[in-house]
Order: structure tokens, then sequence, then C-alpha cells
């Protein structure tokens, strides 16, 4: 079963990303901020990271940075955010402007760990 950390300060995106995920049969553990989801990240192995790009303290680039400057830097990551002009890290795998389908982020998700498999 595929692993991901889903990473989001909005508690409805969170549920419902998670929510589709799930009826991928993806594993999917969650985390309310950047730094919860490093924390995550360095202590298990996923497939794929969907982190937000704007939230508070740590946010997504630093995310992503912290990934690929571990030793699991090929995890592929997606970026999701509702300002995309922010977006200055080219690092991600993928980028989403908020608001996207859920079947765009299906399929990208799809296509990333399918290439990591």
């Amino acid at each position: 079963m595929r692993k991901v950390l889903l990473i989001d300060d909005e508690v409805m995106i969170l549920q419902l990303v998670e929510q589709a995920l799930l009826r991928l049969n993806y594993s999917v553990e969650t985390a309310e901020n950047g730094m919860k989801g490093i924390d995550k990240f360095d202590a298990g192995n996923f497939d794929l990271v969907i982190t937000d790009v704007c939230m508070p303290e740590t946010d997504g680039n630093r995310v992503v940075d912290h990934i690929r400057n571990s030793p699991r830097n090929r995890t592929p990551v997606i970026g999701m955010s509702g300002t995309p002009w922010k977006l200055a890290n080219h690092l991600f795998d993928r980028v989403l402007p908020k608001p996207f389908h859920l079947q765009r982020l299906m399929e990208t998700a799809e296509k990333l760990t399918s290439r990591a498999a």
C-alpha cells in the first residue's frame, strides 16, 4: 500500500483530500502544519508528500527544501497553493493552484507514485 503524508493548516482540506486518497487505497498520515509534517516525514517512509505552501511558521517551501536535503530526497512532493505567485520553489514535482478538482490531484498522485514504484 502506498503511503502519503498530507500537510495543510486547513482542517477541511486535510479531511477532504485524505478521504479521496483513502478511496484510492493510499495509507494517509496528516499533519496540520509544516513543522509537524517535517517531523512525520523524518520518522516515516512515504511514497508521496502533498503539502500546502502558505502555512504559518514553517511553510511548504521549507518542507520541500527539507525533503530535498534529506536521505529520501527523491520522494515526490506536490505543492498546493491558493496563492500560486508565492511558489518561488522549483523543487516541487507538481504544483496545484487552489482551488483544484480532486480528480486532478488524484491523477497527479497516481502518476507520481506509480513512477516511484
